[in-house]
């Protein structure tokens, strides 16, 4: 393999629409992926959302066709979801319902409906902390992490502003607000992975609830789940400023530990030189991803955009590879960490750097593909370019 410097494609759309190519290519169904798992599962949902971006971006019909076809292997005809169980009430499993939407909008088949239907009736359900914030799962009691705002909200908020149910959209963005609430440093500006409300678990500190570190990955989910949620948060909601403004916050903390020589930022993210710790992929294409629609939906102020594209280059320039086949490969992807349910899972700095990396985890690839969507995007609205 050859590694790519970043001006070899003109464009960012040429890398969005080429990986995704690659991916359908090689995996005409997800299950085939040998990262994915086969029951649904939310790294279904997050490859299908950055596909369902390309295809948003071209219209071409490969794409939708390719999203329905793998959704139709668990969406059954009564509106059933194979290997989904309501009662496990866990946020993850939120995610791959965000696209239901295009499905029930393009076709107006009842089955699509009737899944998202039963996704908002496990949200209605979901057990909360004492001030109604999400338990990350049920076999997590009292935890809010990060990771689960995207899984969730962004689903949530957009169910709500399709079928009209006001009180959904309060309480997607009361989701955002108190996790940050909860979770934010005030020295550094960064976010904690998780907090427990209830302190009972190992990695959580004893006056604040949170755990020890700030992942990378967590906050670029946080992120994401901002600049999506925003996307159906009417404009007179009387949320929609706060949460712009703790994004506004938020993303200029990032800046800070952005990685200068390279534009990435690192797996935990204000440990810049300790042992084992790398410069990460998926969480790096999340906060460009970020700070790309965030500037050109105008929620950002306009000093950020070095960051994204110093950001952007540095993803094709460190973490992009393309073989002899031109197919393309991303590397630096960690691939999974979390908290609780098993003794190594500590919120440790030991534990975060030593979980493995995977070449075309996809995390990292969904992630990749839709930062360069958004990176085209914004350039075709500040710079005119078709």
């Amino acid at each position: 393999m050859s590694l790519v410097i970043g001006e070899t494609k003109t464009f960012a759309w040429e890398w969005s629409q080429e990986t995704a190519k690659d991916y359908m290519r090689k995996y005409p169904y997800l299950h085939q992926d040998p990262h994915a798992d086969e029951r649904w599962h939310y790294e279904r949902g997050c490859m299908l959302k950055a596909i369902a971006d390309v295809w948003a971006n071209t219209g071409d019909q490969q794409y939708f066709d390719y999203i329905q076809r793998n959704m139709d292997t668990f969406i059954q005809d009564d509106g059933t979801i194979r290997s989904y169980y309501l009662e496990e009430y866990n946020l993850d499993q939120i995610n791959t319902g965000k696209l239901l939407f295009p499905l029930y909008q393009k076709t107006g088949q009842e089955k699509y409906k009737q899944a998202l239907d039963l996704l908002f009736t496990q949200l209605k359900g979901q057990p909360r902390t004492s001030e109604d914030g999400f338990w990350h799962k049920k076999v997590y009691p009292y935890q809010m992490w990060l990771d689960g705002l995207y899984m969730a909200s962004p689903f949530l908020a957009e169910y709500a502003k399709t079928f009209d149910i006001p009180a959904g959209l309060d309480d997607a963005a009361r989701q955002i607000l108190l996790v940050e609430s909860k979770t934010r440093d005030p020295i550094t500006g960064l976010l904690y992975h998780g907090w427990d409300e209830s302190g009972e678990q190992k990695w959580a500190h004893h006056e604040t609830g949170c755990s020890p570190h700030f992942w990378s990955r967590a906050m670029g989910w946080y992120a994401m789940a901002i600049v999506d949620v925003l996307d159906h948060l009417p404009r007179d909601h009387e949320k929609r400023g706060q949460i712009i403004g703790i994004f506004e916050r938020m993303m200029q903390s990032l800046r800070y530990v952005q990685d200068d020589a390279t534009g990435l930022w690192y797996q935990v993210l204000d440990r810049d030189g300790w042992k084992g710790n790398y410069l990460e992929a998926s969480g790096s294409s999340m906060f460009v991803y970020a700070y790309a629609k965030g500037l050109r939906q105008k929620y950002l102020s306009s000093n950020l955009r070095e960051t994204a594209e110093k950001g952007f280059h540095g993803l094709l320039q460190h973490c992009v590879e393309v073989d002899e086949q031109e197919a393309t490969h991303l590397h630096r992807g960690n691939g999974g960490a979390g908290l609780g349910g098993n003794p190594y899972r500590d919120g440790s700095y030991e534990y975060y750097v030593n979980e493995p990396t995977r070449q075309n985890d996809p995390k990292t690839v969904s992630a990749f593909i839709m930062a360069c969507i958004e990176m085209e995007r914004l350039k075709v609205k500040t710079e005119g370019l078709s």
